[in-house]
């Protein structure tokens, strides 16, 4: 059975947040000691403002990384 985040674009590696596109959900993650820690929350950045997809608010909290959302994640 082969692993999903082998798939895909960018083979579910975390790129910088800086190249992030805008208006496509993404997957959002925050450096932490322990690696990188993802949000469980798709997010989609408009005008510069990350927001919380599923609840249309924006995000306080910086992300440093990013991937194509999973709905399987």
């Amino acid at each position: 059975m082969s692993d999903p985040d082998q798939n895909g674009p960018n083979n579910g590696r975390w790129l910088p947040i800086q190249i992030a596109p805008d208006d496509c959900d993404l997957e959002l993650g925050r450096l932490h000691k322990t690696g990188i820690l993802p949000w469980t929350f798709p997010c989609r950045r408009r005008s510069g403002v990350w927001f919380n997809v599923w609840a249309g608010e924006a995000v306080l909290i910086s992300p440093s990384h990013w991937r194509i959302w999973r709905s399987s994640r």
